[in-house]
Order: C-alpha cells, then sequence, then structure tokens
C-alpha cells in the first residue's frame, strides 16, 4: 500500500512536524508531482530528506495529513494494528463502556477517521480524501476485528466538502434495529445513528454528565439539552429538572430518555432558551443549578465575535437567575473560542450580573476524545463549573 510518489514541502512545513503538530497546509507545498489527492505520499524536504508518510489531499487547505516515519511499511497490517492500539487504549481508560469514540483522528495518528461505538453497532466518519479511499478497508477491519451488527457512515458533516467529498450517509453493512438503547454515563438513552447529532450521541459529555450530578439539587435548568444527557443525570439528586430545548425533535427524543430511566421529576420544555432565560429572569424564577450546553456558536474564526456575545448572554442570563450558592454548568464545543476567550467572557457575564462566582472545575472532553498536546485543534469541548458565591 505504501506508494512511490512524493511531496516536498517547504522548511517552514518542515519544523511543524517535527514540532509535532500532524498537519502541513497548502501554502508550504513545493512540489507535489503526480500525487492524486488520497494518495498515501512519501513526504521529504527541499534537502531531500524523507520525513515520513502522509495522506495527501490536492482540494484541502490541510494538504498532508501526517500518519507514520519513514521506515514503516503503509499497508493492512499497519492500519490494523493503528486499529488495535485505538482500542487498547480505550479498554485502560474507560473500561467496559458500552457507548464511546474508538478512534479520534489526529490523537490516534489516524488523521481525518472518527469511528464510535454503540455496543454492537458502529459509526465511521472518513473526513479527507485519504481516508475516504481507505472506506471500505475501515468496514472490512471492524468486521474482522469486532463482529459488529452494523456499520453506518456519518459522512454528512460540512467540513468534507473542503475535500470535495460528498455529503452522504447509510448503512454500510448488516443492519440497523427500529430502536437503539445504549448506557451513556449513568442513564439509559435511545440513539439514532442515522439521523442523531454528532454520529448519534454526545459521547465526549459522559464524564461531565457526572461531574454535573455531584453538585445538583433543588431546582434545576438544562438549557439547550438536546436529548436530555444532563437533564437524566441530575434528576437523580435534583427536586426538579426543567430541561429546555428549541428543536422539536430533540425535545421528543429527550421526553423518551426521561421516559426510559423512569424519571418522574423532569419537565421537557420546547423554547428559545435565550428568550425563556429573559422571560425567567422577568419572572425572577431562581435555580440551584443551571446547565447551558449550547451547540457551537463560533465554527470559524470569523464568526468569533459574534459567538462570544451569545455565550456571555446567556451566562449572564444564567448568573442573575442562581441563588446564592448556585452553580452553574457551562460549555462551549467551539474550538474557535479558547478557554482564556472563555473564562473571560465568564468574567465579564458575573461582573455585569453583579454576583462574584468561583470556579470549582475546569474540564473538558471525555478521554475517549484524548487530546495531542502538540495539536491545539485536538481539544476543543470546554466544560466550566462556577458557583455563584
Amino acid at each position: 500500500m505504501s506508494s512511490t510518489k512524493t511531496v516536498t514541502i517547504t522548511s517552514r512545513g518542515a519544523a511543524r512536524l517535527q514540532a509535532g503538530h500532524l498537519w502541513v497546509y497548502a501554502t508550504d507545498l513545493v512540489e507535489a508531482g503526480d500525487a492524486q489527492g488520497g494518495d498515501v505520499v512519501a513526504v521529504t524536504d527541499t534537502r531531500g530528506r524523507r520525513l515520513g508518510w502522509a495522506l495527501y489531499s490536492d482540494r484541502s487547505q490541510i494538504a498532508l495529513r501526517w500518519i507514520a516515519e519513514p521506515d514503516v511499511e503503509i499497508n493492512r497490517a499497519f492500519w490494523r494494528e493503528r486499529l488495535l492500539g485505538a482500542a487498547a487504549f480505550r479498554q485502560r481508560t474507560i473500561g467496559d463502556a458500552e457507548a464511546y469514540r474508538l478512534v479520534f483522528a489526529e490523537s490516534d495518528r489516524l488523521p481525518s477517521l472518527i469511528i464510535d461505538r454503540y455496543g454492537d453497532y458502529f459509526v465511521l466518519q472518513t473526513l479527507s480524501q485519504g481516508m475516504e479511499a481507505l472506506k471500505p478497508l475501515w468496514v472490512d477491519l471492524l468486521v474482522e476485528l469486532f463482529a459488529p451488527r452494523a456499520i453506518v457512515e456519518r459522512n454528512d458533516v460540512k467540513v468534507r466538502a473542503l475535500e470535495g467529498l460528498p455529503l452522504v450517509k447509510g448503512v454500510l453493512y448488516g443492519a440497523l434495529p427500529e430502536r437503539l438503547e445504549v448506557a451513556l454515563g449513568d442513564g439509559r438513552f435511545h440513539v439514532n445513528l442515522l439521523h442523531g447529532q454528532k454520529t448519534g450521541a454526545f459521547l465526549d459529555q459522559q464524564e461531565n454528565y457526572r461531574a454535573a450530578a455531584r453538585y445538583a439539587r433543588g431546582r434545576v435548568l438544562d438549557g439547550f439539552c438536546y436529548a436530555g444527557g444532563f437533564a437524566v443525570h441530575l434528576a437523580a439528586r435534583a427536586e426538579s429538572v426543567l430541561a429546555v430545548d428549541i428543536s422539536a425533535e430533540a425535545v421528543t427524543q429527550a421526553r423518551q430518555n426521561v421516559q426510559a430511566n423512569g424519571l418522574a421529576n423532569v419537565t421537557v420544555l420546547e423554547a428559545n432558551v435565550f428568550d425563556l432565560l429573559r422571560e425567567l429572569d422577568r419572572q425572577q424564577e431562581r435555580f440551584d443549578l443551571i446547565v447551558l450546553d449550547p451547540p457551537a456558536f463560533a465554527k470559524s474564526r470569523a464568526a468569533v465575535p459574534g459567538a462570544r456575545r451569545g455565550y456571555k448572554e446567556i451566562n449572564l442570563r444564567a448568573l442573575r437567575l442562581l441563588r446564592s450558592e448556585g452553580v452553574l454548568v457551562t460549555c462551549s464545543c467551539s474550538y474557535h473560542m479558547s478557554e482564556e476567550m472563555f473564562l473571560e467572557l465568564l468574567r465579564e457575564a458575573a461582573a455585569d450580573a453583579r454576583r462574584q462566582v468561583r470556579i470549582l472545575e475546569r474540564r473538558t472532553q471525555a478521554p475517549d476524545h484524548p487530546i495531542l498536546l502538540s495539536m491545539p485543534e485536538t481539544q476543543y469541548l470546554k466544560c466550566v463549573i462556577l458557583q455563584v458565591m
């Protein structure tokens, strides 16, 4: 499978790889020769030194995604070993979890490949030309190593358009049941692998569900509840939970999950969270714990200023709604919104709300979404738990 095709990069691109980053941008390509989009290529610098192997894209600004050192043979056995390594890491870090991210792209040295596991069902995303070319291999390896009941592709994400790839989804192997229920955190949840958010559930929040539950008491508000992940976990310790989402489909799913977990103290409401927070404040309603887990407001660097205003608005309103010693669990899944920026807007929101707050925890995505120290892009989720003094 190793190619004889070679791509030459600038000294700046080479330095980037040597520093541990796994991407080389199109602006650092010197010569691509006869390489075609999707090829595994040998990477050299302008002095002719072999640096290693990478996946090549002729469409994306990320032209090369590094995969291995130059003395490695890139073949089926190589990819199989990488997949087994990712599985072994999950066994060590999350044990016998039923639903988790099996492969997290660059963090598992399998760039642009996502594989999520929901029991005996797997969801695959191939997000670059190179991984798209390898898609049949990943299906074959999953069948060989895990004997799944079904493999679904959720290649309906916009990032594929940057690679010139179509947006598609469907069943690649086996058959899906009409209803699929799995354990997420400490609850049972219905998931829709073909039509649900992300690949069916927010696997990256499972540890944050448990963390938030430790602070639950009294009256709780779960904003942007989606399928009720936080609400279900908070209900065991709260007197009542009001879960809110603007999506009718999400509200239906959240109600199903509340019922599946036998919870009688959760109310799920379809509403615009921004409007509801303002109305609750006007009515002088108060809560003991509020969760804010909105969708990504900043999907690009240009969107950050507007996103910042949105994040500040909802956090300011939430802080005003909290009782003394109340707890705010607030999240941002926008990569372009750094933790430093997020903490700064939280400081501003607290000042404007005239609330003194202290940080109880600063959290991130679950350990099945590992973060590469040399690649800030692998850390996207911020979860801050604050208490009103």
